[in-house]
């Protein structure tokens, strides 16, 4: 079973990685830049401030929080201690490998950007009003599918790096959402009973 995966794993890698094209490369090479995200967060964090004022103040640490968690379990923790190498680092695979961006750090699981994008997205579903922003809803899982088919397309990640990734990044931002629920119930006020009419 162990084998197989591991076979799918990497067919699916060339797969993905060999539908390349020039335009695809600029895209995906411009969805996997940091410096791409700080527009978008710092936009994020205004909008939030000025929709929600003092319920910002719940918000705001606990989406940051968890965006930094997943942030560090996937690169600090997960990386090192697994200790398997990128693809592109790869000797069975590099030779067959289109880089349009280099090759990143030596190790790639967990894929620390699928983490991150998916507990934002996962924690902005849950915590904001259900029914209201559904396009910022819709938006952020579309950014975290972009960014996520990305790693794989630029082969820094496995399939499964980025599978794994958002795993952690989802159950990140189900407890930070699940916190802020606790923290404040003025946000999250109670169904009220069916009537009958």
């Amino acid at each position: 079973m162990r084998e197989l995966l591991h076979t799918l794993d990497h067919r699916l890698l060339l797969a993905l990685n060999g539908a390349h094209s020039p335009v695809l490369d600029k895209v995906m090479t411009f969805a996997s830049d940091r410096y791409v995200w700080i527009p978008f967060y710092g936009v994020l964090i205004i909008w939030l401030l000025y929709h929600y004022q003092h319920r910002a103040k719940a918000v705001l640490p606990l989406l940051i929080g968890a965006v930094a968690l997943a942030d560090s379990i996937t690169s600090k923790l997960f990386k090192p201690l697994v200790g398997r190498p990128r693809p592109c680092h790869a000797p069975d695979l590099a030779p067959l490998l289109h880089l349009p961006d280099g090759c990143g750090g030596q190790f790639g699981f967990m894929s620390s950007h699928a983490a991150n994008s998916v507990a934002l997205a996962v924690f902005l579903l849950l915590a904001l009003p259900a029914g209201r922003f559904r396009g910022l809803k819709v938006w952020v899982f579309l950014w975290a599918a972009l960014l996520s088919y990305s790693r794989v397309y630029l082969a820094a990640h496995y399939p499964s790096d980025v599978v794994s990734g958002w795993l952690v990044g989802a159950l990140l931002g189900w407890l930070a959402a699940w916190a802020f629920s606790k923290a404040d119930p003025y946000w999250w006020p109670p169904a009220s009973p069916p009537t009958l009419v």
